[in-house]
C-alpha cells in the first residue's frame, strides 16, 4: 500500500464509544472536543447517521458543520469524498493486528491503539516507506 504524504493527515480528535450508544450523542461530544483542541477548525462533516442536532450543536461551538448524505437519484455505489477520507483512516487501522477485532473493552485502550496506529500510518509516509515492517 502506497501512502502519499499529502494526504495523511492525524485525527485532531477521535471519538469511541460503546456501540450501544448512538451517534448524535457521541458526535457532540466530539464536535465539543473538536472546538476545545483546535478553535481554529470551522467546518466539520458528519456522516448520514448524525442528525440536525449534530449541525445546531457545531453551529453553537462556531463550527459549520455539514452532514455528508449519498444522492438518492444515483444507483450503485459512488464514492462521496468526505466518506471516503473515514474509510480510508478505517482501512489503515486494519493494518494493525489489535484493531482488526473489537478484542478491547476499555475504550480509554481502543483510543491509545488506535493513536498508535496512526503514528505508523504516518511514519511510512514520512519515510516514504509503502510496506508494513511486520508484512
Amino acid at each position: 500500500m502506497a501512502i502519499d504524504s499529502q494526504s495523511v493527515k492525524a485525527p485532531i480528535v477521535l471519538g469511541v464509544s460503546a456501540a450501544r450508544l448512538g451517534d448524535s450523542p457521541v458526535g457532540r461530544q466530539v464536535i465539543d472536543h473538536l472546538a476545545y483542541r483546535a478553535p481554529s477548525v470551522t467546518k466539520a462533516w458528519l456522516d448520514g447517521g448524525y442528525n440536525a442536532k449534530g449541525v445546531d450543536h457545531g453551529a453553537e461551538v462556531g463550527i459549520d458543520v455539514e452532514v455528508v448524505r449519498r444522492d438518492p437519484s444515483v444507483e450503485g455505489f459512488r464514492v462521496l469524498w468526505r466518506r471516503w477520507v473515514v474509510e480510508r483512516t478505517f482501512g489503515w487501522f486494519m493494518l494493525h493486528r489489535r484493531l482488526t477485532r473489537d478484542y478491547e473493552t476499555r475504550q480509554e485502550r481502543s483510543r491509545t491503539i488506535i493513536h498508535w496506529s496512526m503514528i505508523g500510518v504516518m511514519a511510512r509516509a514520512l519515510t516514504s516507506c509503502s510496506t508494513p515492517t511486520w508484512q
